[in-house]
C-alpha cells in the first residue's frame, strides 16, 4: 500500500515538474522580438499581439515551408491555447482574475508562435542563401 502511494505521488510530482519545465520553455522562446515581416505576413495591424491573433498566426506556420530537418511544430502549443481558450471563455464573465490569466496565457501562445515563424522563415532564407552560393 505505501509503494503505491509513493509511486502515485512520484509520478505526479514528476508530471507537474515536466509542466512547469514546458511552461518555462514556451516563455522563453515567447520572449524574444518578433519581427514586423511576421506581424505584416499574418495581416495584424498592432504591433501588440492578443489572444485571438493565435490563429492567424497557427495558419502562417502551417503555410510556411519547413525545409530543415528539425522543424519546430505547434502541436502542444495549439493544445494548451484550445485549454486555455476553454478556461478563459468559462470564466469571462464571472472570475475575472482567471479571465485575465487566461488572456496572458493567449497571448504566450500567439508570441510563441510568431517567434517560431520568424525563426523558420530566417532559416529559409538562409538555407536559400546558402543555395545561391554554391
Amino acid at each position: 500500500m505505501f509503494s503505491a502511494m509513493l509511486l502515485t505521488i512520484s509520478t505526479v510530482a514528476l508530471a507537474q515538474f515536466a509542466v512547469y519545465y514546458w511552461r518555462a520553455l514556451v516563455g522563453q522562446v515567447a520572449a524574444q522580438p518578433i519581427s514586423g515581416d511576421v506581424l505584416a505576413a499574418a495581416r495584424l495591424e498592432s504591433t501588440t499581439l492578443n489572444g485571438r491573433d493565435f490563429r492567424a498566426i497557427a495558419k502562417l506556420h502551417e503555410l510556411t515551408p519547413k525545409l530543415e530537418r528539425k522543424a519546430s511544430s505547434l502541436g502542444l502549443v495549439r493544445c494548451y491555447y484550445q485549454l486555455i481558450n476553454a478556461v478563459g471563455l468559462a470564466a469571462s464573465g464571472r472570475v475575472r482574475a482567471v479571465a485575465d490569466w487566461a488572456e496572458r496565457e493567449r497571448v504566450l501562445c500567439a508570441r510563441y508562435a510568431a517567434v517560431q515563424v520568424d525563426r523558420r522563415l530566417q532559416s529559409n532564407l538562409a538555407l536559400a542563401a546558402a543555395i545561391r552560393s554554391c
